[in-house]
C-alpha cells in the first residue's frame, strides 16, 4: 500500500525547559524526532515529511542523514494547521496520508503501517487509539454500533458512562486525499484559537465518511514526551527493549538494568557487559569478548576474544581479536591495537597503531605513534608528538624495549630490537639493535645528609639567638 507520513514536530516544548528545541533532545544518543520519521521510512511510506517550527534550522539539519522532507510551520497554530503547512511539499501526492507526533518515539513501523491499512476502501479516515492502565484525562473514543467511531469525548465533557470506557485517542491518525480540501472546514473557535485535527472527525462524518479505529497492540509505543521525566521514562523502555533483544541474542549482562546502550550498537553472541557498561554510537563487538564495569566505549570496533578491563574509556577505536585494555585505560580515535597487543592502567592512546604483542602497561601516553610487533612500553613513557604547532610522528620498530619513564621527542625513529635507557628524553634516530641513553650521569655526593642536617640545625639555632637579643 502507498501512502504518505506527516510527522509534526514544530512545537517548542516548554515544559523541557530548555533551550533545545524539545524534539531534538537526545534519547539513547539520537535526536528525538528522528526515531518517528525512521518508524515512518521503515513502515515503507513513499513520502516522508517533518513539520518543523521552533528551532527549524537545527532539526532540518539533525534530519539531513535520513533524507526526508520538511516543512515550515512558521507561526504554531495548532496541529490542523500543522498538516496544512506539509501540503506544499506534497502537492503531487493523491494518495493517503498517516500524521504522527514527533514527540512520540515507541510507534513502531508496523503500527504506522496498520494503521495506514486500516483506512476505508471507499474513503475515510482512521485513528489509532489505545487502552493505557490509566486513561486520566485523555480523550474517550465513543464507538457506533457498527465499531467505527462515533466521537470522541473530551475528559472534561464526558459523562460519568464515557470516562468508563478505556479506549482513548492516540492523536495518530490516517487520512484519504480528502484531507486537505477538508482542513478548509476546520475553524479554531475554541479556548486556544488553535486548528485541531481531532475537527475532521466531525467533518468527515458530516460526509457520511466513516472513521476507523485501530487500537495499538502495545500501549507503550503511544507513551509521548513533554517534559523531562517522560523522556527519561521513554528511554527506560527503550532500554529495556534493546537489553532484552542481545540478551535473547546471546549476550550476558551482569546486572542488566545498569547497561547502557544504544540504537546502533551491535554485539555478538557470547559477549559479557559487567555492571554499568555504556556502549554508544556505532559501537561493534565481536565473539566472546567482555567489557569490565563502568567501561564506556563510543563508535568502536572490537574484534573476538578482545577484553575491556574495568573503568576504561574507548572511543573511535579499534581493536583486533584478543587484545586487552585497562583497567584505566583511555583509547582516543584512531587508536588501534593489533592481535594481542596490551594497555595497562592509565595509558592514554591517541592516533596510534599498536603492532601484534605490544604490551603499554602503565601510566603511559601514545599519541601519534606506530609501535612495531612485541615491543614493550615502559611505565611512564611519553611520546612527545606536538611541538606547540605541529603533531609529529614517532616510529618504533618491532621488538623495540622503550625504558620506564622515557620521553620520544617526536619526530623520531626507534629501530627494530632497540632499547631505550630508563630515564631517557630521546630527540635522534635510535638505529636497529642499538641501546641509546639520553640522560645526565649520576653523580654520588657522600656524606650529603649528615652535611643538610649540620646546616639546618645551625640556621635554627641562630635564628634562636637573635629572637633573645631583641
Amino acid at each position: 500500500m502507498s501512502f504518505a507520513v506527516v510527522v509534526l514536530a514544530a512545537g517548542k516544548g516548554t515544559r523541557m525547559k530548555s533551550a533545545l528545541p524539545k524534539v531534538l533532545h537526545p534519547l539513547l544518543g539520537r535526536p528525538l524526532v528522528t526515531y518517528a520519521a525512521r518508524a515512518a521510512q521503515q513502515a515503507g511510506a513513499e513520502r516522508v515529511v517533518v513539520v518543523v517550527g521552533h528551532g527549524a534550522e537545527a532539526v532540518q539539519q539533525a534530519l539531513g542523514p535520513l533524507g526526508v522532507r520538511t516543512a515550515l510551520q512558521a507561526e504554531q497554530l495548532g496541529t490542523a494547521h500543522a498538516l496544512a503547512s506539509a501540503r506544499p511539499e506534497l502537492a503531487d501526492w493523491d494518495g493517503p496520508v498517516v500524521v504522527t507526533m514527533g514527540d512520540a518515539p515507541l510507534i513502531s513501523s508496523a503500527t504506522l503501517r496498520g494503521l495506514a491499512e486500516a483506512l476505508p476502501a471507499g474513503g475515510g479516515m482512521a485513528m489509532l487509539t489505545f487502552e493505557p492502565d490509566d486513561p486520566a484525562q485523555y480523550g474517550r473514543v465513543i464507538r457506533d454500533g457498527a465499531g467505527n467511531v462515533a466521537r470522541v469525548a473530551e475528559y472534561k465533557d464526558a459523562s460519568p458512562e464515557e470516562l468508563a470506557v478505556r479506549e482513548v485517542n492516540a492523536g495518530v491518525y490516517a487520512f484519504d486525499a480528502k484531507v486537505w480540501d477538508f482542513l478548509a472546514e476546520v475553524d479554531r473557535d475554541n479556548a486556544a484559537g488553535e486548528y485541531y485535527l481531532t475537527d475532521l472527525i466531525e467533518v468527515y462524518q458530516r460526509r457520511g465518511l466513516p472513521v476507523r479505529a485501530f487500537r495499538a497492540d502495545d500501549p507503550s509505543e503511544l507513551l509521548a514526551v513533554n517534559d523531562r521525566v517522560q523522556l527519561a521514562a521513554v528511554e527506560r523502555v527503550l532500554l529495556e527493549r534493546l537489553r532484552e533483544r542481545w540478551m535473547k541474542e546471546g549476550v550476558r549482562m551482569v546486572m542488566p538494568e545498569t547497561v547502557y546502550l544504544e540504537p546502533d550498537v551491535e554485539l555478538a553472541p557470547d559477549v559479557t557487559l559487567e555492571p554499568g557498561v555504556m556502549l554508544k554510537g556505532r559501537t561493534r563487538i565481536g565473539e566472546g569478548s567482555s567489557v569490565g564495569a563502568y567501561s564506556v566505549i563510543s563508535d568502536s570496533e572490537l574484534a573476538a576474544g578482545v577484553e575491556v578491563r574495568p573503568h576504561s574509556v574507548l572511543e573511535g577505536a579499534v581493536l583486533k581479536e584478543g587484545a586487552i585494555v585497562g583497567p584505566f585505560a583511555r583509547l582516543r580515535p584512531q587508536a588501534v591495537l593489533e592481535k594481542g597487543a596490551f594497555v595497562g592502567n592509565f595509558v592514554e592512546v591517541k592516533k596510534s597503531r599498536l603492532g601484534p604483542g605490544v604490551k603499554a602497561g602503565h601510566l603511559a601516553y601514545l599519541g601519534d605513534a606506530q609501535i612495531g610487533a612485541d615491543s614493550n612500553i615502559g611505565a611512564g613513557t611519553i611520546t612527545a608528538n606536538y611541538d606547540g604547532q605541529k603533531k609529529h610522528p614517532t616510529i618504533i620498530g618491532p621488538r623495540a624495549f622503550i625504558g620506564s619513564n622515557s620521553v620520544l621527542i617526536a619526530p623520531v625513529r626507534i629501530g627494530a630490537e632497540a632499547t631505550v635507557a630508563a630515564g631517557s628524553a630521546i630527540n635522534q634516530e635510535v638505529p636497529a639493535g642499538a641501546l641509546a641513553i639520553a640522560r645526565g650521569r649520576q653523580r654520588n655526593i657522600e656524606g650529603w645528609a649528615a652535611r643538610k642536617r649540620r646546616a639546618s640545625d645551625s640556621q635554627e639555632k641562630g635564628n634562636s639567638m637573635e629572637g633573645e637579643t631583641t
